[in-house]
């Protein structure tokens, strides 16, 4: 019960301080929670909303995908080396740091408008972290696992995917959780920027025309999805845990 209590009194607060932001700016800029739902429905029904709908989807799963196979691989490959975890930490959390508005010329010029560049910005924004996460996992891993695998006679493959991985798993759900979260970030990103379709896109045409209801209903749609899938990967987690 606790666990849906907290969640759901968290959800009120933030309707109501919506709901008076809304009437304290005298009905001009922000619309009600109320009618953003209902401009929420009105989307629903449009087959326009559905097409760029579906082009976000691809995108973010691309990019989900990617970033996580590849986050994981490059994690667990710094993790087994102390010294390439030690050297790269420091440059991969400067890396990360980098405003990445500064290498979206440099992936438009090699990606173009399409739906790889908007792939690209959600593994820029997804990748990094994830890795982070998975190779100190590694690092701070007790030694008996690796001794034990090494007396087993195991190869370094075998040892990560039999010993290494099953036992980071919780801090690798825990990296994916806020990996998928920027990855979704990344390819609205990109759509806003480097796409003439998608949600991303769609939000930046309503901006354009002052329509903020659009504008308010994709982000609140988006802010469910994000909701639901963290749900889902912290779901897994505990039950992973117990």
């Amino acid at each position: 019960m606790k666990s849906v209590l907290g969640p759901a009194a968290v959800l009120a607060v933030l309707l109501l301080a919506w709901e008076v932001l809304h009437l304290a700016v005298a009905n001009t800029g922000l619309p009600s929670p109320l009618a953003t739902l209902m401009q929420l429905v009105v989307l629903l029904g449009e087959a326009e909303f559905w097409a760029h709908a579906s082009q976000t989807a691809q995108a973010f799963a691309a990019a989900v995908v990617l970033s996580t196979v590849g986050g994981i691989a490059l994690g667990i490959l710094l993790g087994m080396n102390r010294t390439a975890g030690t050297v790269s930490e420091p440059i991969l959390v400067n890396l990360y740091s980098l405003p990445k508005v500064t290498l979206y010329p440099v992936v438009l010029l090699i990606f173009g408008l399409g739906i790889s560049a908007r792939i690209a910005f959600g593994i820029m924004h997804g990748m990094i972290p994830l890795t982070l996460f998975t190779m100190n996992a590694i690092l701070q891993m007790k030694p008996v696992y690796r001794r034990s695998a090494a007396v087993m006679g195991l190869t370094p493959w075998q040892t990560s995917v039999s010993v290494v991985l099953p036992a980071i798993l919780p801090e690798v759900i825990t990296g994916a959780r806020l990996g998928v979260s920027l990855c979704l970030l990344g390819v609205l990103i990109g759509e806003m920027f480097a796409s003439r379709n998608g949600l991303g896109y769609m939000v930046m045409h309503a901006m354009e025309r002052g329509d903020m209801p659009t504008v308010l209903a994709v982000a609140l749609l988006l802010a469910i999805v994000a909701l639901l899938v963290n749900a889902a990967l912290l779901a897994l987690d505990r039950a992973w845990r117990h």
